[in-house]
């Protein structure tokens, strides 16, 4: 191939739907292709013409216009344009102008009609909308990840091996051995149904048999776990490592119904998840004071490369690295009253924002939360419970997870109550949404309890479902603070990016994609009185209850796995580079691929947030 065609070719390439086409589809293209330049302020397609050529942006721009004249889009380079004209009867649909001096590569129908009929990828991308075409780089990027498409059943090679829950202990234990399993499951045989009962494994019978010098004689039933974290055969091999890091559990009995499947161990997936995620937690129950757990911590920002590496999608990385980051919070909290005694009334510890989302990623802070049992008596028991959250903070910020600049952590007395004042706190900010309330909002509403009485969490959850769902007033200011913080995407589709300081010429991925995305989904699930965290499950909630149209919710999934994806991965290099990693991205930085694609996602938020707008009345109000 000429150097001249060659440079042509390796150009296209770059860009979707080129990217990933056939090298004999490439060619074709480029050698029955014409070259064209524009001066700005000329037309290139005017309105009903005829047309016969797909119009391909070497350098320039090109603003796309409405048949009433209004300004439709603006497309640069690596971006096509004609292409719906084509598609019927070669007529133009909307007129184009060159808005700058435009070089312009022109493919004649006859082998754009070739392309369509023999490249499904192609087609797909000619036919559809930009959010169809998020979707299908969203379901492309899924697929290439073993671990979310294969279903949890793979993982069985053998029935499940059973016991009644009225075996001794002793029989327990030759069951086992016999078998070669490190589980074994207790069902109840009365009803001749084998329900399942319980669970006991070889962790179990060290440290609640042995250690205890148990007699053999001992019903099972005495040591068993009966609050069985389960799974359904339907979930796949993703969701069962998700399971595993939230609960910090190594069996997982997978059911049908009432059937028992068999059980998955850590040791199963381990095969497939080799980013050692699920390692990492296991280990950080092991370490003996907090010199140990930071250097252990030195390990996080590897396991999170892997795992991008292993084309992991952005919900598997955020639960698996806030199940580290809880891991340790929980940890250190044994630690802490290993050392300072007992606690001297019953108390839960709360992770707050990202970790309660399941969505936390290496570059992160502390926000957490105490709440205490209504006996306590600040003068007799916050001696201890101050020096506790004092211990957890500064172990934590030892384990790389920074200080919270707002002092949204339990060493803060405010953050550090019994239930009914932070019943009170939830009902005052949803019945008195003032500015503070609705920071405050944005952050408690997050909450799970990870240590503890955690039915102290569930409390407040249902208090916040209830009240958020009824009050109108509180949603309406809400979804208007939600609008504060918008995508950085220009009318014409161009990335608005920071003019000053040390991040000028870029965007933040973070406060400009994720947030405002996690901000309108939160305000959408409290007025469905959802009770999740995690906003692709509070999207799931959401969807039905048909507060949002199905393709609605469906692209704000994508919109948000795609920002979430391209966000992971930039922090992932910069990782490899020796850098420290941020959440600023640079368009040059990123790939043509995730250059075009970030836009469709910006474009699905922004019309998000003006049916936000809408629905709750959002736009004329004012704090209060």
């Amino acid at each position: 191939m000429q150097a001249e065609l060659l440079d042509i070719r390796n150009h296209i390439a770059q860009y979707p739907p080129f990217d990933e086409m056939p090298e004999e589809l490439l060619e074709r293209i480029v050698t029955t292709l014409e070259v064209a330049y524009y001066r700005a302020g000329t037309d290139i397609l005017e309105l009903k013409q005829q047309n016969y050529w797909l119009h391909y942006v070497r350098s320039g721009a090109v603003e796309i216009y409405r048949r009433s004249g209004e300004l439709y889009n603006r497309v640069t380079e690596g971006e096509i344009f004609g292409q719906f004209g084509l598609l019927r009867n070669q007529q133009v649909r909307f007129p184009a102008r060159a808005l700058e001096d435009t070089l312009v590569y022109k493919i004649p129908f006859e082998t754009f009609q070739f392309l369509w009929e023999n490249d499904e990828n192609f087609a797909d991308f000619v036919e559809v909308e930009d959010r169809s075409r998020l979707r299908s780089a969203v379901s492309r990027q899924e697929k290439s990840n073993e671990l979310m498409t294969a279903k949890v059943t793979r993982l069985i090679s053998r029935q499940p091996i059973c016991a009644p829950a009225t075996v001794r202990l002793q029989e327990a234990a030759r069951i086992m051995t016999d078998n070669g399993v490190s589980a074994l499951l207790l069902v109840d045989d009365a009803d001749n149904q084998h329900r399942l009962k319980g669970i006991i494994t070889d962790r179990d019978l060290r440290t609640r048999a042995v250690t205890n010098a148990l007699a053999s004689e001992t019903p099972i039933s005495e040591i068993m776990t009966e609050e069985l974290i389960t799974i359904s055969a339907r979930s796949y091999i993703f969701e069962a490592m998700l399971t595993m890091l939230h609960n910090n559990v190594h069996h997982l009995p997978v059911m049908e119904g009432d059937e028992i499947r068999g059980v998955v161990a850590l040791s199963d997936i381990v095969k497939y998840e080799s980013q050692s995620s699920l390692y990492l937690v296991s280990n950080i129950y092991h370490q003996q004071d907090v010199k140990s757990l930071k250097k252990l911590s030195l390990d996080i920002r590897d396991s999170f490369v892997r795992m991008v590496n292993e084309d992991a999608n952005s919900h598997m990385i955020g639960s698996a690295m806030a199940g580290i980051g809880r891991s340790f919070s929980q940890r250190l909290l044994e630690l802490g009253e290993e050392k300072l005694g007992p606690p001297p009334v019953p108390y839960c510890f709360m992770a707050l924002g990202s970790m309660a989302r399941d969505e936390q990623l290496v570059v992160t802070d502390q926000d957490n939360a105490m709440v205490l049992d209504d006996s306590f008596i600040p003068e007799e028991h916050d001696e201890y419970f101050l020096a506790l959250a004092k211990f957890v903070s500064d172990g934590l910020a030892e384990c790389g997870y920074t200080y919270c600049t707002g002092d949204i952590m339990a060493t803060n007395v405010k953050w550090r109550q019994p239930l009914k004042v932070w019943k009170g706190y939830f009902t005052d900010w949803i019945e008195n949404p003032k500015a503070e309330a609705l920071l405050n909002s944005n952050i408690f509403f997050d909450l799970d309890g990870i240590h503890g009485e955690t039915r102290f969490a569930e409390e407040l959850k249902d208090l916040i479902a209830s009240k958020a769902s009824e009050s109108q007033r509180f949603l309406t200011f809400l979804a208007r603070n939600a609008l504060n913080r918008t995508p950085p995407l220009g009318f014409f589709r161009t990335f608005v990016m920071e003019e000053d300081g040390k991040h000028q010429k870029s965007f933040n991925l973070k406060r400009r994609g994720t947030a405002p995305l996690s901000d309108l989904i939160r305000v959408h699930a409290l007025a469905c009185g959802s009770r999740s965290q995690n906003s692709f499950e509070r999207l799931r909630d959401i969807a039905k209850t048909k507060l949002l149209m199905d393709d609605d919710a469906g692209n704000l999934r994508d919109a948000l796995e795609f920002i979430s994806i391209v966000r992971i991965r930039h922090q992932a290099l910069a990782i490899e580079e020796g850098r420290e990693p941020d959440n600023n991205v640079r368009p040059e930085d990123l790939s043509p691929f995730e250059r075009s694609h970030l836009k469709d996602a910006f474009q699905v938020v922004s019309n998000a947030q003006k049916f936000l707008r809408f629905r709750y009345n959002a736009g004329g109000v004012r704090n209060v």
